[in-house]
């Protein structure tokens, strides 16, 4: 079975992105073999794990990847080796390793928080997704709204905003939850948390379940 490459890209920093990716390859770990590529040149995701080198369990990460100077080996590579690949983009579309990114990989995510900039910034993402795909015809693209606040006018017009664009959003959303925070600061995925990380876990689990019907 071929692997299954997943990346999360973002034209705009600080939309929660890395938190996503980590916890996303812990999710899928938990159904299969998974590697995590960090091509985000503030190495967070290799920083959480050196936060806590001595993760153990079902939900350890066996390896994460930096994308080197050659990121169309380093994908293939991970390929070769992994059921599912999560890849951490950088946060710039403008950076030639994230087009050569996304000219490999199946689904991108992107993380949208509830606020104007990061609409206009989706906006962006999805135009440089479409680019992607002159070479990579089969990419797909999925919304996803982080840090929501369900409660809030906001959040729910930012529902009604991403619909006009060009790319499907996905039902499930990520809540602003201190168990995300909590996860980073003790080195783990929410899911190691027990029943601190439950909720934060379980969005993670329908995130990863509506990815797979994509």
């Amino acid at each position: 079975m071929a692997a299954r490459l997943i990346a999360l890209a973002s034209l705009k920093g600080g939309c929660g992105k890395s938190t996503l990716a980590f916890n996303l390859a812990a999710g899928l770990l938990r159904r299969g073999s998974v590697g995590l590529v960090d091509a985000d040149p503030q190495g967070a995701v290799r920083h959480w794990l050196d936060w806590s080198a001595d993760l153990a369990g079902e939900s350890a990460l066996p390896e994460v990847s930096a994308i080197g100077d050659d990121p169309h080996r380093t994908l293939a590579d991970m390929a070769r080796r992994y059921r599912n690949v999560v890849v951490d983009c950088p946060p710039s579309l403008d950076m030639v390793v994230t087009g050569e990114i996304l000219n490999q990989v199946d689904v991108v995510l992107i993380p949208v928080l509830p606020s104007p900039l990061d609409l206009w910034a989706g906006a962006s993402t999805v135009a440089a997704v479409q680019r992607a795909r002159e070479r990579n015809p089969g990419l797909q693209a999925r919304l996803l709204l982080n840090q929501v606040e369900p409660s809030s006018a906001l959040s729910r017009a930012m529902s009604l905003a991403l619909a006009r664009l060009e790319v499907p959003t996905l039902a499930s959303m990520v809540r602003r939850r201190a168990a995300f925070r909590t996860a980073a600061v003790e080195g783990v995925s929410v899911y190691q948390l027990g029943a601190r990380g439950r909720e934060a876990a379980r969005e993670m689990d329908q995130v990863i379940e509506e990815l797979f019907r994509t």
